[in-house]
């Protein structure tokens, strides 16, 4: 026995030694991020600063934020029971990365309130990476990849084959899987021992094959198709809301007359300030103007549009002004102009080899690629690339990666736009280069074809890794050629070549919107076209943001044939708004758009200012907006006397935000339906919202669903229901009515004659409102649709409402469903038809 108990204690001990090893491993490798436009690095603890992370159902609509590590595993917007991995979705520089990041240092810090005694990370370009003939054991690929245990290797791994429960695999960037492989037809591994393929034990892995039991997350950027059967539950990234973009500028900078500088400049470049609402752009923003205060003792930005590529090329000119071989106070004197000319040639080399990434959806290049285009170690001590592992687990520092996609994406882009080599075909054809393998094999061309969605669908593999790289090249070469660059560029070509694409360019754009516009699905809603927006639609807005074409947008305004435009669960982000603007001002007629469940907020509503004068209809609930954003758009709205339907369901709007919301229904009598619920309203904002509706003569459809207005609120309710001439459906459900408030409403419709439609359903309704209800039926005539689902009426109350039925032949449904009886005492209730339980 004492044996028995000194082997025992010896393998604990082994096991504990294990994690310990494995925790200062993951504090030490997280302890650090990459800055993406300095040499150097940057604390994580100094510089993260959490984004909007949500939990949605399988519809992606939002059950919530997540504000805690731990609510990524917990039960809430679990899809499916038997799967296991937790999905992570985000567009790219939304902080996927990042984020696993921060989560494996929490742990490596004890600080994750969780049994998890290992904890494992892998990047999933490492399963193409390597060679496909190798093959690994589970045993191999957790232990090579993370570090041996310093004794007892077998001791270990038996105890994690028994203890599943106690690891937690994280695996980002599924996205980044080279697109030559299928992953969805590899063999699959059923035992821990056998040795197969780098992608055969991912896959097992995330479909529970291997390591059943255990936590896994997954990581990747947004269309990405992933099987439904290996998600357990899907949480989206969303970026920076507003308060968040603060944090991180307060975070960022720590001197307060900095931060205020920043902000200043910030809120003064709408488009800019959007643009930060993701992290990555965010990131390279507050480094150059880290940069531009540091070495030039400037107190602003250079003047520039602020796209995208604006801000890449800035940070491009920041990087090559750091080099470390040329003397400072040259670098400090010399213009935008000579920084870019002077080093032609590297940005030609990089070029090459970001385009020869995205022609194959290659992401990590070895040193004979490398040294094969010309590529000298002082390009390299740009950083623009940056070493990593030979994915072999031994830790050579033989191959490179672009910092990040976007970035290998912007190099190709520029290479297309400067090299006379470049076919000048019809649509910027490339001559592939010569490969052994049709799969590898696109064309450029695809960039600008009809299908935005997914440019290319090689046989035998996947697109999924190629979709964004292909978006954010098209992209930049949009933003490359628009008019305002090619006083920088023509020194990098011949303006005659930046021309003829200039016009190839806008040709084939026309082409592309012209065809997309004509094949969007359409609905009719009575004498309404609505029209279901496309990813691929958002994309190619985008790109005619980035032309800054105005005649662009102005064709392609005029092929706008649909009078509603819905763009839900699209991803919109604030500087998307730039792009939906910056096309709706143009369209001739009033139409409506639908933005439900995106992350706009109050910049987004800032940049939507310059359309608002063309909408009839605007939904934009679920999207982060706060009283601030509200101003902005009532005071817009009011000018314009254009809305009739609002819908701001599920944002942050608290009374302030409702007063505005009032003044609006006052001076703009075109609005007729209020969509306000899931907000922060008390009684106070209740009351006002209250007697605007009042002495409204036009409002018809009010929404307050999941507020907090109370019995007073439902008072003033009451008083606006009296002899109201043209309301007809109003929601106050989940409001915390009660009694009181109950008797003041049934009093009220005793006088109305307009409303239709009334939902009260989760409230604290009980048989004494009950009673007031049954009496207020025995006069009104009108109501027809009453909800009253979720209170705490009981049989008897239930009782009196339908013995009120009796003489009220107008009411076509009353619903009391979850009430506070049984549906054995229910059964009475069942005589009359109208009833629903």
């Amino acid at each position: 026995r004492i044996l028995h108990l000194t082997v025992l204690c010896l393998y604990f001990c082994s096991v504990i030694q294990y994690s310990e090893k494995l925790k200062e491993e993951i504090k030490w490798d997280t302890k650090f991020l990459m800055s993406y436009v300095s040499k150097g690095e940057a604390l994580l603890e100094e510089v993260y600063t959490d984004t909007v992370i949500e939990v949605v159902n399988e519809a992606d609509k939002s059950l919530g934020n997540v504000t805690q590590f731990e609510e990524l595993f917990d039960r809430r917007g679990v899809q499916n029971e038997d799967a296991e991995t937790v999905l992570i979705i985000g567009d790219a520089g939304t902080g996927k990365t990042v984020l696993l990041k921060k989560l494996q240092n929490v742990w490596a810090k004890n600080e994750l309130n969780m049994d998890s005694r290992f904890f494992f990370k892998f990047s999933c370009r490492m399963f193409t990476g390597s060679k496909k003939d190798e093959h690994l054991s589970l045993k191999d690929l957790l232990f090579s990849y993370n570090g041996y245990p310093d004794k007892d290797v077998d001791e270990v791994f038996a105890y994690i084959l028994q203890n599943p429960h106690t690891i937690i695999l994280s695996f980002d960037g599924f996205d980044e899987i080279s697109s030559s492989y299928d992953v969805y037809d590899v063999p699959e591994a059923f035992t821990p021992l056998q040795s197969t393929s780098l992608l055969s034990l991912l896959m097992s892995l995330l479909q529970g094959k291997l390591l059943k039991g255990s936590k896994k997350i997954l990581s990747t950027r947004t269309g990405t198709e992933v099987q439904r059967r290996i998600v357990r539950k899907k949480i989206i990234l969303k970026g920076f809301s507003k308060e968040k973009l603060l944090n991180y500028l307060k975070t960022f900078f720590k001197d307060e007359d900095t931060q205020h500088l920043v902000l200043n400049q910030l809120e003064a470049s709408p488009h800019l300030c959007s643009l930060c609402s993701v992290p990555l752009f965010c990131w390279i923003t507050f480094k150059c103007y880290q940069h531009f205060f540091s070495s030039y003792n400037a107190h602003q930005l250079p003047d520039c549009n602020v796209t995208l590529t604006d801000v890449y090329l800035l940070m491009l000119e920041v990087i090559l002004n750091r080099c470390p071989t040329e003397n400072l106070m040259k670098k400090r004197t010399r213009s935008t102009i000579e920084t870019f000319t002077s080093r032609k040639e590297t940005l030609l080399s990089l070029g090459k080899l970001a385009l020869r990434g995205v022609e194959n959806a290659c992401f990590v290049f070895d040193q004979d690629e490398i040294t094969s285009l010309n590529i000298s170690k002082e390009d390299l001590q740009f950083c623009f690339l940056r070493p990593v592992g030979h994915y072999d687990g031994c830790g050579n520092q033989s191959t490179y990666e672009f910092l990040h996609l976007t970035l290998q994406s912007f190099f190709a882009a520029l290479l297309l736009v400067i090299d006379s080599d470049i076919e000048k075909g019809e649509h910027f054809s490339l001559l592939t280069k010569a490969s052994t393998s049709e799969k590898s094999k696109i064309s450029i061309s695809e960039m600008f074809s009809s299908s935005w969605d997914t440019p290319t669908q090689r046989k035998g593999g996947s697109s999924k890794g190629a979709c964004e790289h292909f978006q954010f090249t098209r992209l930049f070469i949009c933003g490359l050629l628009s008019k305002s660059k090619q006083y920088l560029l023509q020194n990098l070509t011949s303006p005659k070549s930046l021309k003829t694409k200039r016009v190839k360019l806008t040709s084939c754009l026309t082409k592309c919107l012209q065809s997309h516009l004509q094949n969007l699905p359409e609905t009719k809603i009575g004498n309404c076209c609505k029209v279901q927006v496309l990813p691929r639609f958002l994309w190619l807005l985008r790109c005619v943001y980035e032309t800054q074409n105005e005649n662009l947008a102005e064709l392609a305004a005029k092929r706008i044939k649909s009078d509603f435009l819905k763009m839900t669960y699209c991803n919109v982000c604030p500087a998307d708004c730039s792009a939906i603007a910056f096309l709706l001002k143009h369209v001739e007629k009033p139409i409506s758009v639908e933005l439900d469940n995106n992350n706009i907020n109050d910049y987004g509503v800032k940049e939507l200012v310059p359309c608002l004068s063309k909408l009839r209809l605007l939904r934009m609930s679920v999207n982060q907006i706060t009283d601030t954003g509200v101003r902005i758009l009532t005071e817009e709205l009011i000018k314009h006397q254009m809305i009739e339907m609002l819908g701001l369901y599920k944002n942050q709007i608290s009374d302030v935000g409702a007063r505005d919301v009032a003044h609006l229904m006052e001076c703009c009598p075109t609005l007729i339906h209020l969509k306000i619920g899931g907000n922060q309203i008390t009684c106070e904002g209740g009351t006002v919202l209250a007697e605007a509706i009042r002495t409204s003569s036009t409002i018809s459809e009010v929404g307050m669903w999941g507020n907090h207005i109370g019995d007073e609120g439902a008072k003033a309710f009451a008083a606006a229901l009296r002899n109201h001439p043209t309301l007809y459906h109003l929601s106050l459900s989940a409001n915390g009515i009660s009694t009181e408030g109950g008797k003041h409403l049934a009093e009220a419709l005793c006088h109305n004659s307009s409303l239709k439609t009334f939902w009260l359903v989760l409230n604290e309704l009980d048989d004494d409102a009950a009673g007031s209800f049954a009496e207020m039926l025995k006069r009104n005539t009108t109501l027809t649709n009453w909800w009253l689902t979720e209170n705490q009426i009981t049989v008897h109350g239930a009782s009196l409402l339908l013995q009120s039925l009796q003489e009220n032949t107008s009411i076509k449904e009353l619903c009391l469903k979850d009430n506070k009886f049984s549906t054995e005492e229910a059964k009475f209730l069942k005589q009359e038809p109208r009833i629903i339980l």
